[in-house]
């Protein structure tokens, strides 16, 4: 009797385990035949990628009841990278994707077909469906010896997203165009207004961002190495490949390091292009850069016709040579938008020449010709002949340059590119007065450069005479360098600042004090920052900004935050510091909640940091400098509550000698 009660609970315990087995598996599958389906009923299941990268099922997107089928990044469920059933939502659970006659179908609750792959075709004797780790759904012949051969492909049909490996262009001997078009709302993904597009004009490719037929970002033509318009700290997240043969002509973004981060490009419902980018020591997407870059310069068109947009300029919107405002009364208040006309209009007559725009990222392909095997010069000469010719530039920059753009209408959308490597001159036609009026001002610069040449002479005569003085003078101040000096800081420009805190944007604000706003960032590198931003209206912050770059520039100690670089551009003061995840020790000890997380022995490890700290400034750093404004929110915590001693705007630094200081500016807090 034991014996059978045994045999019982074996049998039991057998079928039991087989279950939970299956029902295991039910969860998740690997493929998807004509006798295995995808489900959003019963027991749901999705489809995984091998490496777990990628997930296919069904899903509502935020507050939506409806039911789609999509794929997200398994790791981020919330992120759904492709659509199928865009413009059809399922009303209910009960969805169901099958193979069928050699295509995907998809089905609702009556078993009709909501959405299929269209696949026309001879059908497969054996279909199989599955994902791949790039995310790519594919249906392919299951016994063919070809695994890169595909009947169909979810790379073919993109939503809003742009992953590594899809092409985005055309198929040359069907005509048939893959591009990115956006969700309508966070909540709706049928197709919206945005589109992100190769737009090829004249064998002339580039990308172009839209919203309905308004053109809101392009990335400037394909220059045999890069598109023009691309500033090129950003091309070292990516690879960007140009492929054009007789069958296609597409661009395709490469990874340049897959394994510590994952990426993509998605388009957002305002029409914004979004590179966001997932460390995999992160738990939150973090956006590497938006197109446009910001809402001014990068922006298409945004100082009109016949202008160039300077994003450091005062003010950033100035006609080219040769033209004058449409509106100056519009220019005044500083609406840009009209553009700029002419001066003298062209005659196409003999004297007329041109004028170099140096470092630019070049005019809208509109009312342009192109012939790739003319030199620089033949296209100046080309150009001179043609009386419709406006404008002309190398297509070109490899191997020293070479092809040629001539433009014979408005030139649209330029802007300076500061970034080597990204720009490209252009030459504009110009009347026989406006070039005869630069040919006297060059010969009166000459003219100035003999008569100051002369004064020059005359100086240095002077000069010697005061040689002897002048050297004492300096080796006296060998002693101690002044604070003139040139400090060994690597320096940003502001428009790579600007990408890296979203445009300074409110959401990015970490901090605030007298000197004005602290600014979390991302460099191009992936690396993040504290950008802390002088405040034009602070007091006393120019002064505490060359006092902290002085100061902190010599200093280097592990519970001292480090200064990564500064920019200085017009009227911007900005300091780039390392990113401290973990706030500021007042975070800690003056929050009710707070002050209970830390235990005592790393409260006793962020004291003796402190003491370290202070002892380097006190005594060990070769600078003797006292901080002078000491306090919770200036002792900043890092990813292991390290101590870092920061802000050093009212820092002094005292020379060997020196035993104290009288001051009548009141400092600290």
């Amino acid at each position: 009797m034991e014996d059978l009660h045994f045999l019982t609970f074996l049998i039991a315990s057998v079928l039991s385990f087989l279950l939970f087995s299956q029902l295991s598996c039910a969860a998740h599958i690997e493929t998807i035949t004509p006798i295995q389906s995808l489900t959003d009923y019963g027991d749901k299941t999705t489809l995984i990628s091998p490496s777990q990268a990628f997930e296919l099922g069904f899903f509502s997107p935020g507050k939506s009841k409806n039911r789609y089928l999509g794929i997200w990044y398994k790791r981020k469920p919330e992120t759904v990278v492709w659509v199928a059933n865009r413009n059809d939502p399922l009303t209910d659970s009960n969805g169901e994707l099958t193979v069928h006659d050699g295509n995907l179908v998809l089905l609702n609750s009556t078993r009709s077909i909501v959405w299929y792959s269209n696949v026309s075709r001879n059908v497969a004797n054996s279909p199989v469906a599955l994902l791949l780790d790039s995310g790519n759904f594919v249906l392919r012949e299951q016994e063919s010896a070809n695994r890169d051969e595909f009947i169909w492909q979810s790379f073919d049909y993109p939503s809003d997203t742009l992953l590594f490996g899809m092409k985005l262009g055309w198929d040359l001997n069907t005509g048939f165009e893959r591009y990115i078009t956006s969700w309508k709302s966070a909540d709706d993904p049928s197709v919206g207004d945005g589109t992100y597009r190769l737009s090829v004009i004249d064998g002339l490719p580039q990308c172009v961002i839209s919203m309905g037929l308004e053109r809101k970002f392009r990335t400037g033509i394909w220059n045999g190495v890069r598109f023009s318009g691309m500033k090129a700290p950003f091309l070292k997240v990516y690879k960007i490949l140009y492929v054009f043969n007789e069958n296609d002509e597409y661009i395709m973004f490469e990874n340049t390091d897959p394994y510590s981060a994952i990426s993509f490009i998605k388009l957002s419902p305002s029409g914004f292009g979004e590179h966001l980018v997932l460390q995999n020591s992160s738990t939150d997407w973090a956006i590497m850069y938006t197109l446009p870059l910001d809402p001014l310069c990068e922006s298409y068109s945004y100082c009109g016709a016949n202008a160039i947009c300077t994003i450091t300029g005062n003010p950033i919107c100035e006609c080219l040579r040769g033209f004058t405002p449409r509106s100056q009364e519009e220019w005044r208040v500083l609406t840009w938008s009209k553009g700029c006309v002419r001066k003298k209009p062209l005659a196409c007559a003999k004297g007329e020449g041109f004028v170099k725009v140096a470092a630019v990222k070049l005019p809208d392909m509109f009312e342009v010709s192109s012939d790739k095997s003319m030199s620089l010069k033949e296209c100046q000469e080309a150009c001179l002949k043609s009386c419709s010719c406006k404008a002309y530039a190398n297509s070109d920059v490899t191997k020293g340059g070479s092809g040629c753009l001539m433009w014979s209408g408005d030139l649209i959308d330029i802007r300076d590119m500061p970034v080597k490597g990204s720009e490209q001159d252009l030459y504009i036609r110009l009347s026989v007065s406006e070039i005869k009026s630069i040919s006297d001002a060059n010969k009166r610069k000459k003219r100035n450069i003999v008569f100051s040449a002369s004064l020059t002479s005359g100086a240095c005569l002077f000069g010697v005479a005061l040689w002897c003085i002048t050297w004492k003078l300096r080796n006296r101040g060998k002693a101690g360098k002044t604070k003139d000096e040139d400090l060994d800081l690597p320096t940003f420009d502001l428009a790579t600042i600007v990408a890296a805190t979203n445009n300074f944007s409110p959401t990015n604000m970490i901090g605030a004090g007298g000197f004005g706003l602290v600014y979390k960032g991302m460099l191009c590198t992936g690396q993040e920052i504290a950008a802390k931003r002088l405040s034009n209206n602070s007091g006393q912050g120019l002064e505490e900004f060359k006092n902290e770059v002085e100061v902190i520039a010599k200093l280097q100690h592990r519970n001292l935050v480090a200064l990564l670089g500064c920019c200085i551009q017009n009227e911007e003061r900005i300091l780039i510091y390392e990113f401290m995840p973990n706030k500021s020790l007042d975070c800690y000890i003056f929050d009710g909640k707070r002050c209970t997380i830390l235990p005592w022995k790393t409260h006793f490890y962020i004291v003796k940091g402190i003491a370290r700290g202070l002892l380097y400034l006190h005594q060990d750093s070769k600078l003797q400098i006292v901080h002078r404004d000491l306090k919770g929110s200036n002792i900043l915590l890092d990813n292991n509550f390290s101590p870092k001693i920061s802000d050093f705007g009212l820092a002094r630094i005292f020379r060997d000698d020196e035993k104290e200081s009288r001051t009548k500016r009141v400092v600290g807090t």
